[in-house]
């Protein structure tokens, strides 16, 4: 059984190809979409401080150019609140503490608050005892693993998050059909001169979401995305979602693409993720789960966060100038063209966050028409302005 998303992306982008037409792509301020996004999720009921939380993540993804995970995803919890999943009033809780670690319950909200929370009993455990790792369970989606990495390395810590996801839309190297999601890792270590070392990846190829940008904007799937039943290349942007989301053959590839390519390395990060953000915590598998899931059930997604002190293994700061030094040399590598530098992680969407702050968060005309529906159904404003 496939997660579907909301049918409305599908026939908003069916209605500008339509019709031809290429409408004007608004750029909204970060302030803007901030505030739809907590109008939005306080018309549903989520108390005010869960949704500033919430809103402030949804932005800051938007803003680090991470589409995919930001303000487009209210189509999907949308559908979630119509089919009961989402309990998006209730307030995280913690289980447990024993020593270096917590366990905490995301009482089937949005996975947003508790995985701010989550990580910053982390640091605050990692503080005390050089280390702290705190797990999550009864979760949902929680956006973009490396907004909760960064505030472990802004506290001067290195952070690994993890989590099991809702989607089942990865193709196993050898197999068919789809058995995993995208299931991210995402990595933090803080420096002391260059901006803090952010990685942030999906276990497949690319994001479930982005194949979801990419249907949105109407613009053809790279190839080594999205596969048929038969393992062929899918390039058409709507195929693509169809096989994405809807279809029961074909999917999303692991990272790598094939198995010549190493696409078995990516089906192991995806399992590692899942063992550490599902199996330990105790939260659901989605093919075993949606075998006997009914819309009003939650996902019980699970999440995992881990807090390290580099002081714990040397003095401090040496870590910090190692890590500055050691960019400095991938800064310094030769470039393969002469006008494309050399960057590490974090440093496209630091770039992309200067950038967008200065000129607007784009919204594709087919996702504004989303946001007004959205908006319009749940009694709140549209307030989305340009920059």
């Amino acid at each position: 059984m496939r997660i579907e998303p909301d049918n409305a992306a599908s026939s908003a982008t069916t209605r500008l190809r339509d019709t031809g037409s290429k409408p004007h792509m608004l750029h909204a301020t970060a302030a803007s979409v901030r505030a739809q996004c907590l109008a939005v999720l306080t018309a549903w009921g989520m108390p005010e401080d869960l949704a500033r939380t919430t809103a402030d993540v949804m932005t800051e993804t938007d803003l680090m150019a991470v589409d995919s995970h930001g303000i487009s995803m209210l189509m999907n919890y949308e559908e979630m609140m119509q089919k009961g999943q989402l309990r998006i009033a209730n307030r995280p809780k913690e289980l447990r503490r024993l020593g270096a670690t917590a366990f905490l319950s995301g009482e089937d909200g949005l996975g947003h608050p508790v995985s701010v929370q989550a990580m910053e009993l982390a640091v605050e455990l990692g503080g005390t005892h050089g280390v702290g790792v705190v797990g999550v369970v009864n979760s949902h989606h929680f956006g973009a693993a490396g907004a909760y990495a960064r505030i472990a390395s802004a506290k001067g810590m290195i952070g690994l998050v993890t989590s099991s996801t809702r989607g089942v839309i990865m193709v196993p190297t050898g197999a068919s059909e789809p058995v995993l999601g995208t299931n991210p890792i995402a990595f933090s270590a803080p420096s002391r001169r260059h901006n803090d070392f952010v990685l942030d990846m999906a276990t497949t190829t690319v994001a479930g979401n982005k194949v979801k940008v990419y249907h949105l904007n109407d613009k053809p799937v790279p190839e080594g995305w999205v596969v048929d039943g038969a393992g062929n290349a899918v390039t058409d942007p709507h195929e693509g979602f169809e096989y994405t989301f809807r279809r029961k053959e074909g999917g999303i590839t692991p990272l790598g693409g094939t198995g010549a390519m190493g696409s078995h390395k990516g089906y192991g990060l995806a399992m590692l993720a899942h063992i550490l953000g599902g199996c330990l915590v105790g939260a659901s598998f989605s093919p075993i789960r949606n075998r006997v899931q009914r819309d009003g059930d939650p996902n019980n997604i699970g999440h995992f966060f881990l807090a390290l002190r580099p002081d714990v293994f040397r003095p401090e700061g040496e870590f910090e100038d190692d890590l500055d030094a050691v960019i400095d040399e991938l800064h310094g590598a030769a470039r393969a063209k002469a006008e494309v530098p050399v960057k590490v992680a974090g440093e496209p969407e630091d770039e992309a966050k200067a950038q967008r702050l200065a000129k607007g968060i784009p919204i594709p005309p087919a996702l504004d028409e989303l946001i007004k529906g959205i908006a319009q159904r749940a009694g709140a404003a549209y307030v989305l302005t340009p920059a």
